[in-house]
């Protein structure tokens, strides 16, 4: 009882004070769709990709992400097309978001060397809450914990709303950068009353450099990725090293975790796993955050590629 008292009044704590924020990836190259909707055909051939997470899971799992994406380049569109299939689960089922997304992206060359392409993306979103397992104060017995009914209204456990979101890629041969804004129209998700969600905006960038002459099977690859939405802020910093099919990743999470990753890519799928090392005053309680990425990219016919792929990391 003294536990799940506990892990109530830390979450009804963390709500009471936060906005509405979307779930962060830590792979976060490892689900390209959703971090940048011009990534959307990038590839050379059709590709598809899985992605899990599982954030503090000593919080009786408290965050639970799910994503499956696919995107390929359609020549006859002159773009590539992509499709994302999202769901979050907190609060061990009292809130769940599913959403589903098409995209298109648009490559043009600037010169010889430097390539840019933008991407649009259409959301149709549902959020849901499960009224019976909320906890209110009015509810708390001072001896027997929560025992009573509670008069508290909610007026609609479910809301459905369209979202759009745009971003930009802008890569060379060895370097590239992309900005993404999500939530254009900061639409309601309110369950009672007017909830905006805030508009998130990303900011990559990043190298895939050589080892030198006598390392040609390997590369690192520096990273920066800044995000803010609302009042909320986040600073990454990541250095990925690549040698044959396995990929090493370290990533710092300013003042939330350090993040470590182990990667196989092989030429037709890729698979990874990172663990959080959370950093916070949650250190002690969250048990760190698991996740797990896997991307196969399908064969197709050969034939000459009308557009430069951009060189980043797989995780």
């Amino acid at each position: 009882m003294g536990k799940g008292l506990f892990h109530t009044f830390l979450l009804v704590l963390i709500c009471s004070v936060a906005f509405a924020q979307d779930p962060t990836f830590s792979q976060f190259y490892a689900n390209r769709l959703y971090l940048n909707p011009a990534f959307a055909g990038t590839a050379k051939c059709p590709r598809l990709t899985l992605n899990y997470r599982n954030q503090w899971p000593g919080i009786d799992n408290s965050f639970i992400t799910y994503s499956a994406s696919f995107d390929q380049q359609v020549d006859a569109i002159s773009g590539g097309l992509g499709a994302l299939v999202f769901r979050d689960i907190g609060g061990e089922g009292i809130l769940s978001t599913t959403s589903a997304s098409l995209m298109y992206s648009y490559q043009f060359s600037v010169n010889r060397k430097f390539s840019i392409r933008a991407g649009f993306q259409g959301t149709f979103v549902q959020k849901s809450i499960d009224v019976s397992n909320l906890r209110f104060g009015d509810m708390i017995d001072s001896r027997r914990g929560f025992v009573y009914q509670t008069q508290e209204q909610i007026a609609n456990d479910q809301v459905i709303y369209p979202d759009f979101s745009f971003g930009l890629l802008g890569f060379s041969e060895k370097l590239y950068f992309g900005l993404a804004v999500h939530h254009l129209t900061a639409p309601d998700e309110g369950f009672s009353g007017l909830s905006e969600l805030p508009r998130r905006f990303t900011g990559h960038f990043g190298a895939v450099l050589p080892l030198g002459i006598r390392h040609e099977d390997m590369s690192w690859s520096p990273n920066v990725i800044y995000q803010q939405q609302g009042p909320a802020q986040e600073i990454n910093l990541g250095l990925y090293v690549t040698k044959g099919p396995v990929v090493l990743g370290a990533w710092y999470r300013f003042t939330d975790a350090y993040i470590f990753l182990l990667g196989l890519q092989k030429d037709n799928y890729k698979i990874g796993y990172s663990y959080d090392i959370t950093s916070s005053y949650l250190s002690d309680k969250t048990n760190g955050s698991h996740e797990i990425s896997f991307s196969y990219l399908f064969p197709c016919r050969p034939k000459k590629v009308k557009f430069e792929t951009i060189s980043c990391p797989a995780f």
